[in-house]
């Protein structure tokens, strides 16, 4: 009989450690599911919200990842912090009794919304303290040993007070989320500078002659894609032509778009020779094939001659063209189709259309049409459906072709260029 209460005794003196161990590897699985700073921050309140329990808001103090660096002030919240980011809890809370007010005095202003956020300038109770009117308080830095605090956490509830086990839970719980937290805004400051590399590579095209308005954008493929290997480019020729270019590197990552800029450089040292479109291609095609480090690649060059109103094409392996005509019709343009560029096998003819006054004409890469599971055909078919207001200009079509086939959502980059011949004032 001793030894049975002995062991009870110890297994109640141990059943705190239990809980404790037990919610850390809760908070483990459950904080940080993912790179996005909202989205952690909302995990971290759901947790708190059950372990220790009560009301948990996040105030976080905007920044970049210079904060990584450790500080040899203390780990506090720095008083000048800008406004917080408000994080609600995902899982619902239990309703809890609100303490009793000290005084039976005037009626009290109504409760804030539990989860808004505490302003960052406010100062900070230490760990453990109680809040207003003696509601038991948390309140943790989102910081990981000495590193500069990312904010704060604060939870409360209105009873029972807050154990030595439940600031354990709040400050470990507090430096996993600040981990995460730290490692989403290092994640999106690398996607950031390399988006603008990609849209410095692609967004800045060669300057056509003034008898030609452009207009072109570049889409990358979601948040975690970084860098691919579409492009468009235009190169000036002689006599008042203008080449238009669009290409599409096969793969994503950064491999495909260092391909990407060696072919745009190749192809303008190519173009500068005044050749036809189809002869180009051949060019650069036994170029690219001799090399053999090269990722294939598809291509569709037109060569615009404003003075004959008139559009001469060549394609490697890419998608046809559209042009909208002044009453905002679009009509797919017919033309041959080779292989794509590093096969070495050539075979590229050329196709030339009449390029009227008013007419826009735009090429893309296949991510402005694809759709998983999709015929190609038909998502051609929908592109050539649309019909715009009269007279669009590269820059509305550009806008509207983007916008009407959810260009923003694709599953691939998207590069499209339009082209207008500009409309040479009368008299």
């Amino acid at each position: 009989m001793a030894e049975s209460a002995e062991g009870a005794e110890s297994a109640e003196r141990d059943e705190p450690e239990r809980r404790l161990s037990s919610a850390l590897e809760a908070a483990i699985g459950l904080i940080g599911t993912t790179l996005d700073e909202a989205v952690t921050c909302r995990e971290l309140t759901a947790f708190l919200a059950r372990h220790p329990g009560g009301t948990a808001t996040v105030a976080l103090t905007p920044g970049t990842t210079e904060n990584a660096a450790p500080d040899t002030a203390p780990a506090a919240p720095q008083p000048t912090a800008p406004q917080p980011v408000e994080a609600r809890p995902t899982a619902p809370q239990p309703a809890a009794p609100q303490p009793a007010a000290p005084q039976p005095a005037a009626p009290q202003p109504a409760a804030p919304q539990p989860v808004a956020a505490r302003p960052a300038a406010r100062p900070v109770a230490p760990l453990g303290a109680d809040g207003p009117e003696g509601v038991p308080t948390l309140t943790a830095p989102l910081a990981v040993d000495r590193e500069r605090p990312l904010g704060t956490v604060t939870v409360t509830r209105a009873a029972p007070p807050y154990t030595d086990a439940d600031r354990a839970v709040v400050r470990q719980a507090a430096r996993l989320a600040a981990r995460h937290i730290r490692h989403a805004r290092q994640l999106a400051a690398t996607e950031d500078v390399a988006l603008h590399l990609q849209r410095a590579l692609v967004a800045e095209p060669g300057r056509p002659h003034p008898n030609l308005e452009i207009a072109g954008r570049y889409l990358p493929a979601g948040p975690r894609a970084l860098v691919g290997g579409d492009w468009f480019e235009t190169v000036r020729l002689h006599f008042g032509r203008s080449l238009l270019v669009v290409g599409d590197v096969m793969g994503h990552g950064l491999d495909a778009a260092v391909d990407m800029n060696a072919y745009r450089s190749a192809l303008r040292e190519v173009a500068a020779t005044d050749l036809p479109p189809h002869r180009v291609l051949r060019h650069l095609d036994a170029v690219v094939a001799e090399d053999g480090a090269r990722r294939p690649a598809t291509c569709l060059l037109v060569r615009v001659d404003p003075g004959r109103g008139a559009a001469t094409f060549a394609s490697a392996g890419h998608l046809p063209p559209v042009v909208f005509g002044p009453d905002g019709s679009a009509e797919l343009v017919d033309l041959p189709v080779g292989p794509p560029l590093g096969t070495g096998v050539g075979g590229y003819e050329p196709a030339t259309r009449e390029l009227g006054q008013g007419d826009t004409l735009l090429l893309f890469t296949d991510g402005l049409v694809e759709r998983r599971g999709e015929d190609i055909d038909v998502s051609l078919a929908r592109l050539a459906g649309l019909r715009l207001a009269p007279e669009p200009g590269p820059e509305q079509v550009v806008a509207e072709v983007l916008g009407r086939l959810d260009a923003h959502h694709a599953e691939d980059d998207v590069a499209v260029l339009a082209a207008r011949v500009r409309t040479r004032p009368s008299g």
